[in-house]
């Protein structure tokens, strides 16, 4: 058996998308783990299966390499929303359903992609957040992911992984856990941000959710004002927008790239 695929990169997180709306993977998990092996298969960050939807031209399932499914990605987001417009599934404006709610989505000209995510939520402020002794106050907020930001001077000289990985699995943010960033004020419309992604559970070259935190909690606390552009490692940047109203945000959305890797079909022997 041959399963076809797109490989498809967002602003450097690269992902497997399968049209899976009629099932060929049995035991999902277990073949997310196996194909995303970087040098012994495809390799990616992550794989979206593009389901049937009730409520939408279709649904989503997004894991991460580790084979746990997540409730959003906000550079998966744009990627999946390309896919089914060049697939006929769905118009270059459309809505598709999520764990995390509906996502609305433009596709624009050449590989650019709009999409809307839902509004954050769980804003927290000024968190001690204790890591071998040392207090590092960090900020909170879901944006369909649960992320911890930490605002830093440099960000190129910032402890990504052993800090991340340590805020990552800390006690305040269990047992889901959260992404966590590493974010410097350019000025007050420009933002630059290193990435520790839980599933990954490593730096990554850009992650959508946290970008939308780091823009919010960044408006939150005075530092820049909306729209946002992100410079992330991938030296790609991406826009976020929305409306602020005290503490409450909506109109939430994230606007960059969606370009197409490559296409082809799984041999069996990428998953065993």
């Amino acid at each position: 058996m041959t399963i076809p695929f797109w490989k498809m990169s967002g602003c450097g997180n690269d992902f497997i998308v399968i049209d899976h709306r009629q099932p060929l993977i049995p035991d999902v998990r277990d073949f997310v783990v196996k194909v995303c092996r970087r040098g012994l298969s495809l390799g990616s960050d992550g794989l979206i299966l593009v389901e049937t939807s009730q409520v939408a031209p279709y649904a989503w399932r997004f894991f991460n390499n580790d084979g746990n499914e997540a409730e959003a990605c906000g550079n998966g987001s744009r990627c999946v929303a390309r896919f089914a417009y060049l697939q006929g599934i769905a118009a270059a404006r459309h809505a598709f359903e999520t764990r995390a709610g509906l996502v609305q989505a433009h596709v624009l000209e050449a590989d650019r992609v709009r999409v809307w995510l839902p509004d954050p939520s769980d804003l927290r402020l000024n968190l001690l957040v204790g890591v071998g002794g040392v207090q590092y106050t960090g900020h909170f907020i879901n944006t369909g992911v649960p992320h911890v930001v930490y605002f830093v001077e440099e960000v190129d000289t910032a402890e990504v992984v052993p800090l991340g990985r340590a805020t990552r699995q800390h006690p305040l943010f269990a047992p889901h856990g959260a992404n966590v960033n590493f974010v410097q004020v350019l000025d007050a419309e420009r933002l630059k941000i290193r990435t520790y992604e839980r599933g990954v559970e490593d730096e990554t070259l850009a992650c959508g959710t946290g970008s939308i935190a780091a823009a919010i909690l960044a408006a939150t606390l005075g530092r820049v004002k909306p729209p946002v552009r992100l410079q992330t490692q991938s030296g790609i940047s991406l826009g976020v927008d929305f409306t602020q109203t005290a503490e409450r945000f909506t109109g939430v959305s994230l606007e960059g790239d969606a370009r197409i890797i490559c296409k082809g079909a799984l041999q069996e022997e990428a998953w065993t």
